[in-house]
C-alpha cells in the first residue's frame, strides 16, 4: 500500500486531531471528516474497541472513497471489572459529557483500595489498496483521588501513568503525553506500518 498523500482521521474532535497532528511524518496531510464534507455521526455498534475503529474507518472509505483511519479508546478500571471500557465516552449517558464520566468514575471508585486503571486505544486503517489493519497500544496507570490539571480531555485529570511522576496527562503538556499516551503508540504502529509501504519493506 503506498503512502497516501492524504489520509483521513475519522473525527472531528479538536484534541484528538492535535494530539495526532505533530507525530504524522512531512508530507502526509491529516484531514479531519469536516474536511472530507462528512457530516453524520459515524455508526458504532461493535461491543470491541476493534470493531468499533473498524466500522468507522470502513464507513469513511466505503461512502467517501477516501482512506481513513479511526480509533476507539477505552478505559478500563481494576475495580470495575474492566468498565467503562468501549462505553467509555457515553459512560455517564448518551450526552457523552467528559464531566460527568469522571464524576461517575471517582462516585464509582469512592473508598476503593484498587485504584489501577488503563487506556487502550485500537487504531484501524482502511485503504481502496488492501485489508484493514489494525494497531493497539495502551497506558497503566491509576485512577486519582480527584481532578488535576486543566489540559487534556475526557478522563486525562483523573488518570496518572504508572510511567510517569504522578502527574495526570492532564497535567502534561501535549509533548509529554505523547511520549507515552495509549494513542500515541496505536498512532505509531500505523506510521510504521504506512512508512514500510512506502519504502517496500513490508512483507
Amino acid at each position: 500500500m503506498p503512502l497516501p498523500a492524504q489520509l483521513c482521521f475519522a473525527s472531528n474532535n479538536a484534541h484528538k486531531l492535535d494530539e495526532i497532528r505533530p507525530l504524522l511524518p512531512p508530507g502526509l496531510k491529516l484531514l479531519s471528516l469536516a474536511d472530507i464534507g462528512c457530516h453524520e455521526e459515524l455508526p458504532e455498534t461493535q461491543d470491541t474497541l476493534a470493531g468499533n475503529a473498524r466500522q468507522k474507518a470502513e464507513y469513511v472509505l466505503n461512502n467517501y472513497g477516501v482512506a481513513c483511519f479511526a480509533d476507539d479508546t477505552g478505559l478500563e478500571v481494576t475495580a470495575l471489572g474492566g468498565a467503562p471500557g468501549v462505553y467509555s465516552a457515553r459512560y455517564a449517558g448518551p450526552q457523552r459529557l467528559a464531566a460527568d464520566n469522571v464524576a461517575k468514575l471517582l462516585q464509582e471508585l469512592n473508598g476503593a483500595a484498587d485504584r489501577s486503571a488503563r487506556f487502550r486505544t485500537v487504531v484501524a486503517l482502511a485503504s481502496p489498496d488492501g485489508p484493514v489493519h489494525e494497531f493497539a497500544g495502551e497506558v497503566a496507570g491509576h485512577i486519582t483521588e480527584e481532578a488535576h490539571g486543566a489540559g487534556g480531555f475526557g478522563y486525562d485529570p483523573v488518570f496518572a501513568p504508572t510511567e510517569g511522576d504522578g502527574r495526570t496527562f492532564a497535567e502534561m503538556s501535549g509533548t509529554e503525553k505523547n511520549t507515552i499516551s495509549h494513542r500515541a503508540r496505536a498512532v505509531a504502529g500505523l506510521l510504521a506500518f504506512l512508512n514500510e509501504e512506502r519504502t517496500g519493506l513490508s512483507s
